[in-house]
């Protein structure tokens, strides 16, 4: 740390740093005059005061204390870049695979239990699936429980042969009972399943980022709406390789390849000219990159 002292008083003055070891003083400096001095200090308390005049100086009142201590770490950063791969799929409505497994969960659920118990048996986490085309890559930045951002884009023909594109660029951050919205966006997350977050009728998975977003949905070319619901996942595999069926109910020690785009209309908005409303699509085999950015710096700061 470099303390610059100047002396604008009209006699003479000098400046002494003493704690931690450290005995540390300035020349005399005249009126007007000026200097520096860098010392390296350990975090603890220092007394910073004036020792001229055999330390009447100091003891007339001029003396502070300076606190010098590791500051937390600046908030970690990061960001993911995921670019979906492999076979693309879209999931229609149908039965759930492991209601009995999903049953006792479900019991947690309070009022939303009677909906998610609808989709057991007609919903969007079945094995109702179809081969696509369609290409997703989106870039997430996770900075906490605010500012979290997102930025992609999805577009997809689904088996109907409609043409569909998908525009992120906001997230959702207002959490809803067993489903907290983590800012928008979190990095490394373990939930659904068993665990009592989320919905019981995704299995158990470990996820590389999961987010919620808004998003600017079109239809052949033509705006559907700006405010779907959007839920992205990086997840552990949950589909096995040729029939695309959900293959376990915990899936969470599986490779995280399989990237998972959910989209449903906003609230007070009609169903999606869509099989069941929704739209669902899974790229099997995907990737993606990070860049965690963290570096604690040291902090001091004046006090009495």
């Amino acid at each position: 740390m470099t303390f610059s002292v100047t002396n604008a008083g009209n006699i003479p003055h000098a400046l002494e740093v003493e704690g931690q070891g450290i005995e540390q003083e300035t020349r005399v400096l005249q009126p007007g005059a000026s200097a520096t001095m860098t010392l390296t200090l350990k975090p603890g308390t220092y007394e910073l005061y004036c020792p001229v005049g055999n330390d009447s100086h100091k003891k007339l009142g001029m003396e502070t204390h300076l606190k010098v201590a590791m500051s937390a770490p600046t908030p970690k950063v990061q960001a993911i870049r995921v670019t979906g791969g492999g076979p693309v799929i879209q999931i229609l409505p149908g039965p759930f695979p492991f209601p009995d497994s999903a049953a006792p969960i479900l019991q947690q659920f309070g009022d939303e239990r009677e909906g998610l118990e609808s989709q057991v048996k007609n919903g969007p986490y079945s094995n109702n699936v179809t081969r696509i085309a369609g290409t997703f890559t989106f870039a997430a930045w996770d900075r906490g429980a605010v500012r979290d951002s997102v930025d992609g884009v999805a577009e997809f023909a689904t088996q109907d042969g409609a043409r569909w594109r998908l525009v992120l660029d906001r997230v959702q951050t207002k959490d809803v009972p067993h489903h907290p919205r983590f800012g928008g966006v979190i990095l490394g997350l373990y939930y659904h399943g068993n665990t009592a977050v989320h919905t019981p009728l995704v299995p158990t998975i470990n996820s590389a980022v999961a987010l919620w977003a808004f998003g600017h949905l079109y239809k052949n070319g033509t705006l559907v709406t700006d405010n779907a619901m959007v839920h992205v996942m990086l997840l552990s595999r949950t589909r096995r390789d040729g029939d695309f069926a959900l293959a376990c109910w915990d899936c969470s020690k599986n490779t995280i390849d399989e990237l998972q785009l959910q989209v449903l209309p906003g609230p007070g908005e009609p169903k999606f000219d869509a099989p069941g409303g929704f739209l669902f699509v899974n790229w099997e085999k995907s990737g993606s990159t990070t860049l965690p950015l963290t570096r604690p710096v040291p902090r001091a700061t004046m006090g009495p």
